[in-house]
């Protein structure tokens, strides 16, 4: 917004309001309750951490943007279920330590947990959070565990560490509710994309569309259609290149979204609706 070619104009900053609110309605996000614009400038700070002075920008006096973020509603992350812990990365360091972000539960040191999909038993020896070496990481937390019981080499992205009595899900071929962001032509049964999905990416073959889904009111209409097109949302079933470690997004959101890219572009978005095999 400080650029020479904007110096904080209301007009520009509406132009780029206009501009995203139809791809972001398109992604489902509502217009009244889920979108906050803000003008700021990273280059001065200016509304980042306090509102500007009003001989800067006079048409905008709502809140900066951290004030805005820190009242957000706090996300409610469950303490009490079974550890999950999608790997990003990992080396060799005296061990194998893997990094990531806990979605799930609670670790301890010298705990046993379980990596999936390969289902290799392992046993915490040291746990770090934000670099701090610690006794125990909990859900939120930015952590790196050092791990006995498995080669670096036998863990890859997309990985998932759990509680050992209570694993995650695993799988090839799953239901999934997807909405068709931005394709040209048609998508039809054989379709190949990549699907991310939390810190995996793996290749997915579109096996079948179930059915239609009705843009507003959600419901499902026209069984087993030949195709579907750009914003339009259906129910596939989708077949992964690899098992993958995934859950229904209504019992564990956090694992259950996804994107579906092709030749760079974020093509669909979607959620899991049911596990197959």
């Amino acid at each position: 917004m400080d650029d020479s070619t904007v110096l904080w104009s209301e007009e520009r900053f509406t132009e780029c309001r206009e501009k995203l609110l139809p791809y972001l309605k398109k992604c489902g996000f509502n217009v009244k309750t889920d979108l906050k614009f803000i003008p700021c400038s990273g280059l001065t700070g200016t509304f980042l951490k306090e509102p500007a002075d009003e001989t800067i920008c006079s048409w905008y006096r709502g809140p900066a943007f951290i004030p805005y973020i820190d009242n957000l509603p706090s996300l409610d992350r469950s303490l009490e279920g079974p550890f999950r812990m999608p790997i990003i990365d990992r080396y060799k360091d005296m061990g194998t330590v893997v990094l990531g972000k806990v979605e799930m539960g609670i670790a301890k040191k010298g705990q046993q947990l379980v990596i999936m999909p390969n289902r290799t038993i392992v046993e915490i020896i040291q746990l770090w959070s934000d670099d701090d070496e610690v006794n125990s990481v909990g859900v939120g937390e930015n952590v790196k565990i050092k791990l006995k019981g498995v080669e670096e080499e036998d863990v890859s992205q997309g990985f998932v560490l759990c509680d050992a009595s209570q694993p995650c899900r695993t799988g090839k071929i799953f239901d999934a509710q997807v909405h068709i962001v931005e394709h040209k032509s048609i998508i039809c049964a054989g379709y190949s994309a990549v699907c991310h999905i939390h810190t995996a990416a793996e290749e997915v073959t579109l096996k079948a569309i179930i059915c239609l889904i009705d843009k507003k009111s959600r419901e499902k209409r026209t069984a087993r259609p030949r195709y579907v097109k750009q914003d339009q949302g259906a129910i596939m079933r989708l077949e992964a290149a690899g098992v993958i470690c995934l859950e229904p997004f209504e019992e564990f959101p956090q694992m259950g979204r996804f994107t579906l890219r092709d030749e760079g572009k974020t093509i669909a978005i979607g959620k899991v609706l049911k596990v197959k095999e």
